[in-house]
């Protein structure tokens, strides 16, 4: 089958289905595994070049509606009457749910059970040892100025749950929040978390957080807890999502949670 992916989520959902031999193009995001940087680029996630799509004579095309602004590109494939299946992933369940989608259009439904039961499982256990940590609070900064914060209705939600901690806002429905720095400062969070929406992690600056007025007094910056995280693995609705879990749980209750030693939980035991 001949495969196309407009978004990172998705490209990381195929391998994990063992569908990357399959693909024959990508967006320009797409960086996950290696061997996808070889394949032909088809623009930024959010102005897809169709014609470049349709050369390609695609058996499938796995689109999206995670990032608004995609719907163009539904639009453009009914066009150009190209087959393609749409994930609309919000939540964690919407990323099973997505594996579950993918791997029935592509072929590889029962290997999409067994990860998915893999995941559920691994869910499971995150769930029972966050109960026995005492929750910390965290500010996720998805973007800086306009400030933008996941809500109750985003995957980061539950990660943060299941790391023993609470998203600050998520009594909020939205799945992304556009906030103020003052609103953020009388929350009082007690760690933040940088993962800016496709910004490299050397590229963020966590020194900003010092010039916003009233945040120097903020006891996560006072004690330090401030944290620059890796945004493919926060940013993005696909099972790597669970190392980003690893690693956070790890980072905010080590006594709890094991080193994560880098292994992708969903892959180390296959």
């Amino acid at each position: 089958m001949r495969i196309v992916s407009l978004c990172p989520s998705n490209t990381e959902i195929a391998a994990y289905l063992g569908l990357t031999e399959q693909l024959i193009g990508v967006d320009n995001y797409s960086d996950w595994p290696n061997a996808v940087n070889a394949l032909p680029r088809l623009g930024p996630d959010l102005s897809i070049d169709m014609d470049k799509v349709a050369d390609l004579h695609p058996d499938l095309v796995l689109a999206s509606l995670s990032v608004p602004g995609m719907e163009k590109n539904i639009e453009k494939l009914k066009e150009k009457n190209l087959p393609y299946i749409v994930s609309k992933p919000n939540s964690l369940d919407d990323v099973r749910r997505d594996l579950l989608l993918i791997g029935e259009a592509a072929g590889t439904y029962k290997k999409a059970q067994t990860m998915v039961s893999k995941m559920d499982h691994i869910l499971a256990d995150y769930e029972r040892k966050a109960s026995k940590c005492n929750p910390v609070s965290l500010y996720w900064e998805w973007w800086p100025k306009p400030a933008f914060s996941p809500g109750g209705g985003n995957w980061l939600s539950s990660i943060s749950r299941l790391a023993g901690a609470r998203n600050i806002l998520e009594d909020r429905t939205e799945a992304s929040c556009q906030v103020s720095w003052e609103e953020i400062k009388n929350l009082e969070p007690d760690h933040i978390c940088m993962a800016w929406v496709g910004v490299q992690t050397e590229k963020v600056k966590p020194e900003i957080l010092y010039k916003r007025e009233g945040w120097s007094s903020m006891k996560a910056l006072k004690t330090n807890n401030v944290h620059v995280l890796e945004e493919p693995l926060y940013c993005r609705p696909s099972p790597r999502l669970l190392i980003g879990l690893k690693k956070l749980a790890h980072l905010l209750h080590p006594g709890v949670f094991q080193n994560p030693k880098n292994l992708d939980p969903l892959l180390e035991e296959v």
